[in-house]
């Protein structure tokens, strides 16, 4: 915030919360914000807008784009079409094929400054190493081929004349030196011959101190390889009429190729040796080094105004964002005001016939939970997707009522890019979601009991006639088996009857005495109708008040990594505001007639419900007419013998005393 506020001149301006900082806001005053403005122009000239004065999140948000048209980018990596001329342009690449590339932050392969000075050393070794060879090429430019066709024999001669060296010794080695034993040929005689059986022998006879024959009598696995030593080593360097090698002879032909191995063995530059020497001389000639050490030098030149770029897009976003931020972290207004949506609001779900804008997406559900149980709130966890995308939101429901609000449940939900979502109920944390929810609850649970204890009996009694039924199909099976027919009777229990009559009329005097005491209320019936309700949903509606009060958004963002040092309160005017019940367009009218309805069923209900309703009317007349005629004759009214006839009334007579013991 106090980095925003120094930057800018009127900090003022982050209240609009628009998506574009003009340049003129930026405070130049200061060499912050003069660096930054730098970094600012460079901005708009890397996207060839130069002429404008405002620069918009979009402008700076992709990197990519910044640098597709420049070569120079402040990262000291070099690309191809940073060259101004085809020659270097090709030496770059040159270096890119020996030294590999870097990417620029265009995303173009290229080369630091590390790299280029590799190749560049390398290309001037070689070149170096090259022009070292002129003393060593004994044969000129023929020199490679010629000592390439001395070394494919050189081992093979030297052996040649170690062997000869050894007869000269020993005559009665030669035979041995030579392998010609009879018992060496049958070897591999017997079988298909080929010049990889002989390519170990010697090239010739082993007889003491016998020049080399190299146009005859040679091994036939090295006959090729000792005609291209004569043609290109020895009739250069020996005559042209020169067929055979002596001993000394070889040991010249050593020494002369000696100088050339040396220089072979010094070889600098290999990494680029396969460009060729020529294209390594033009290279070194042309001096490529110092103008590619100066289109580096140019790139990292506009360094300080690029290294500001992440300012740049800092200061925008802060100027599009910040007020929106501190507006819904600081005193969440925009989330009071119903303005608009607040940040933390991922979308809306659409389920149970109600649309829920209250929706955080979360990460762990598991852990948001702790958290989410002390917000009193009716939480539904719900996984979301689409496609391949994945999202969990916890959902709040504020209004309406939680019967059908269970785990398994599907609906719609919309993020606030419009994308539409699938979504599962997953968990719940079950809390009151309103007062009319409470009002109704204990009847709604009552009635649930008896629908549970109707369909447990119902069952209970199911299960016993099957029982029965296959009990009574059995003994008949057993008895026909027999032929003997049961005729036992069917026991009547007396006993069972007086039991069931008491429970009826105890359940008849206890109806009878609570429609006696309502009626006797006379005109306070309405207020007596309120007891009852009050005293059943009086407690559940008092706790469910009690918890709607301290609803409150804390806990909920707390559990998703915001930091919330107040208390956020969700009262019932909000929280039916953040949860939309439905409604019936305007215009729509309800039909009330169900054209697939039982209209038998429906009359012999509706007839059930006029008697009952008549029989409680007529026992409520009757019991208000027998306490009123009671209350006026009092204990004299006889019912059946006419009028009453007042009585004189007896005076009582005087109490018993007893005698005083003498």
């Amino acid at each position: 915030m106090e980095w925003t506020c120094a930057l800018l001149k009127d900090p003022a301006e982050l209240k609009k919360g628009t998506d574009g900082l003009l340049l003129a806001s930026i405070d130049d005053a200061t060499a912050p914000g003069k660096a930054l403005l730098a970094s600012a122009r460079q901005v708009l000239a890397n996207l060839g807008k130069s002429a404008s004065d405002v620069i918009t999140v979009a402008d700076i948000s992709d990197p990519l784009k910044l640098f597709v048209d420049t070569n120079f980018d402040g990262d000291g990596v070099i690309i191809s079409e940073a060259a101004d001329t085809p020659a270097l342009r090709q030496t770059i690449l040159d270096a890119i094929t020996i030294q590999g590339s870097l990417p620029d932050r265009s995303g173009r392969p290229g080369i630091d400054q590390a790299r280029a000075d590799a190749f560049f050393v390398e290309c001037e070794a070689h070149a170096g190493w090259s022009a070292a060879s002129a003393q060593a090429q004994i044969l000129g430019d023929a020199t490679a081929a010629a000592h390439a066709a001395f070394s494919a024999v050189k081992g093979k001669i030297s052996d040649y004349f170690s062997r000869c060296r050894l007869a000269a010794y020993d005559d009665r080695a030669a035979n041995a030196l030579s392998c010609a034993e009879q018992d060496y040929y049958l070897a591999f005689a017997a079988k298909e011959f080929s010049n990889a059986e002989v390519v170990g022998l010697p090239l010739q006879r082993i007889e003491p101190n016998k020049p080399l024959k190299l146009t005859e009598l040679l091994n036939p696995a090295w006959s090729e390889r000792v005609a291209a030593f004569h043609q290109r080593v020895v009739l250069p360097l020996l005559g042209a009429d020169k067929k055979t090698l002596a001993d000394d002879e070889w040991n010249d032909l050593c020494a002369r190729f000696a100088p050339y191995e040396e220089w072979l063995a010094s070889k600098k530059g290999a990494a680029v040796e396969k460009l060729g020497i020529q294209r390594i001389r033009d290279i070194v000639a042309a001096n490529h080094r110092a103008a590619v050490n100066d289109l580096i030098a140019q790139d990292l030149a506009v360094r300080p105004q690029v290294s500001g770029f992440g300012d740049v897009e800092r200061l925008v976003r802060n100027y599009r964002d910040l007020g929106t931020l501190l507006r819904n972290f600081v005193n969440f207004a925009d989330f009071y005001a119903l303005s608009k949506e607040s940040i933390f609001q991922a979308g809306t779900l659409y389920l149970d016939q109600r649309s829920c804008s209250l929706c955080v997406r979360i990460d762990d559900p598991a852990a948001h939970m702790q958290l989410g149980a002390l917000s009193m709130v009716h939480i539904a966890y719900c996984n979301l997707s689409r496609a391949s995308e994945k999202m969990t939101v916890a959902a709040c429901f504020t209004q309406g009522d939680g019967d059908y609000l269970m785990v398994g449940r599907n609906g719609v939900f919309y993020d606030r890019q419009g994308r539409d979502w699938d979504a599962t109920i997953t968990k719940i944390i079950d809390n009151p979601i309103s007062i009319r929810q409470a009002v109704w609850s204990p009847y709604k649970k009552f009635v649930r009991f008896i629908e549970e204890q109707v369909a447990k009996r119902a069952a209970t009694a199911h299960e016993a006639a099957t029982a029965n039924l296959q009990g009574a199909a059995s003994t008949a099976v057993d008895t026909a088996g027999r032929g003997k027919p049961s005729m036992e009777k069917p026991k009547f229990e007396v006993g069972t009857v007086a039991a069931l009559g008491v429970g009826l009329g105890a359940i008849s005097t206890m109806i009878a005495g609570a429609f006696a005491g309502f009626f006797k209320l006379g005109w306070w019936m309405p207020l007596g109708i309120l007891g009852i309700i009050l005293l059943i949903s009086g407690p559940s509606t008092l706790i469910a008040w009690l918890k709607l009060r301290q609803r409150t958004l804390g806990p909920i963002l707390e559990g998703t990594g915001w930091a919330i040092n107040g208390r956020v309160k969700i009262n019932m005017p909000l929280g039916a505001y953040l949860t939309d019940a439905k409604e019936l367009p305007p215009g729509t009218k309800r039909l009330l007639n169900d054209p697939f309805s039982d209209e038998k069923e429906r009359r012999r209900r509706k007839c059930l419900t006029i008697l009952v309703v008549m029989a409680l009317v007529l026992a409520g007349v009757v019991l208000w007419r027998f306490d009123w005629l009671k209350a006026r004759w009092g204990a004299s009214y006889t019912p059946g013998a006419g009028a009453a006839t007042p009585t004189e009334p007896v005076a009582p007579a005087p109490a018993a005393t007893e005698a005083p013991m003498p």
